[in-house]
């Protein structure tokens, strides 16, 4: 593995990097003499679960490490009795402390299913801010004006639309940067959502002459499974990491080819070659989108579980997936692998020619797996299909 090739992991799926020479210059040290540096992030204990939203930033961490990054896991322990105020239109209801620390204690356990613990410290942002006391807090205060904070589009708008903007909303920015000038950190990641809180820590880092600059990387938010929202519980378009494999599957089974894209980016472990590979296979029709997109369920499934009960959830949902709408007794046909569809359909006696067999596909008539297909030129992969014309001819295809 070269410098370049590290470093285009890290930028794989970024929305937007602020100094990447820092993060090049410290990446190059590490391959040079072993140096580490240390890596940032926090997150606030505001509910108990971790879904695959906040996964996309935990599999950086985890790639960071890779390549000589010690994680600072900040647990805001204190600044989750505040709230953080993005994306807020209204001042958030305060938490009580004996529910952030059941919070936290989820919260660590779930990211260690993704980050190296040998290469992470946890911290809590209570041990310095508790300490900073009132004069402190006032020169903390002192480094940010009024006009800059209501630039943050957020407290712009409810500004302006006359609703209520605590002063501890105003704090929360400058404690969460604050964060960065005692952990000394090189690098903070976050989502795009917080740039503002992020730059802060650059800032601050600066006004407080701790001697560097925090790098900036932030990753995009997460589609959920509706892929438009972002993923979240609220929106019920989320899913969770401590969910049962079989709901994990099944939710990834049910989103749409496009995102699927997306999420095989931002959530899988392959390369982007492999990624590349795929999209190609798909494009040509030696690959079948279903197949591709169960790849995918059974590496996410595996990730927060293991492999002998992402293969029990795939069988759970096969299972369930083909009692629905399928017939139990339908004749069984075995292919060769790359057989043409057109000819498939035709030799499970499903359609009289080939040609009839194309315009069926055309007018949408056929469909692999109750999933319509329009793409007469395609392919098919080693494994089992049901394939379907109209609403009574049904047969299964073993390509093998």
């Amino acid at each position: 593995m070269s410098v370049n090739e590290a470093l285009n992991e890290i930028k794989r799926g970024t929305a937007e990097i602020i100094d990447f020479e820092r993060i090049e210059k410290l990446v190059k040290e590490y391959f040079e003499s072993g140096k580490e540096y240390y890596v940032k992030f926090g997150m606030d204990p505001t509910a108990p679960d971790i879904h695959l939203g906040h996964t996309v930033v935990l599999q950086k961490l985890a790639v960071f490490q890779k390549y000589g990054a010690h994680i600072q896991l900040l647990i805001g322990d204190f600044t989750a009795t505040i709230g953080d105020p993005t994306g807020r239109s209204e001042t958030r209801k305060v938490l009580q402390m004996d529910q952030i620390i059941e919070n936290a204690k989820t919260y660590t356990q779930q990211a260690f299913k993704i980050l190296d613990p040998q290469k992470t410290t946890i911290v809590y942002n209570s041990k310095w801010l508790e300490k900073l006391g009132t004069s402190g807090l006032i020169g903390l205060a002192m480094q940010y004006n009024v006009a800059r904070m209501l630039e943050r589009d957020d407290f712009e708008k409810r500004y302006k639309s006359g609703k209520s903007i605590s002063i501890s909303e105003f704090l929360y920015p400058l404690l969460q940067g604050y964060d960065s000038v005692e952990l000394k950190s090189d690098i903070e990641l976050g989502g795009t959502d917080q740039k503002f809180n992020l730059l802060m820590g650059r800032h601050l880092q600066r006004a407080y002459g701790v001697g560097k600059e925090q790098a900036v990387l932030m990753m995009p938010i997460l589609e959920g499974l509706d892929g438009v929202q972002k993923m979240s519980k609220s929106l019920g378009n989320y899913i969770g990491i401590s969910e049962e494999p079989k709901e994990i599957y099944a939710k990834l089974m049910s989103i749409s080819d496009e995102l699927m894209w997306r999420y095989y980016e931002l959530l899988s472990a392959k390369s982007l070659e492999e990624i590349e590979a795929l999209k190609s296979g798909v494009k040509e029709g030696s690959l079948h989108p279903k197949k591709v997109k169960e790849d995918l369920a059974l590496e996410i499934a595996a990730r927060f579980s293991d492999n002998e009960s992402a293969l029990k959830a795939k069988e759970a949902f096969d299972a369930q997936f083909k009692k629905k709408e399928i017939p139990d007794d339908i004749p069984e046909f075995e292919l060769e692998e790359g057989i043409w569809i057109c000819k498939a359909l035709q030799e499970c006696g499903l359609e009289p020619s080939t040609s009839q067999a194309k315009r069926d596909i055309k007018q949408g008539a056929v469909r692999i797996d109750k999933e319509k297909i329009f793409d007469e030129q395609l392919k098919l992969s080693k494994g089992e299909y049901i394939l379907q014309v109209g609403k009574r001819k049904f047969a299964k295809a073993k390509v093998k």
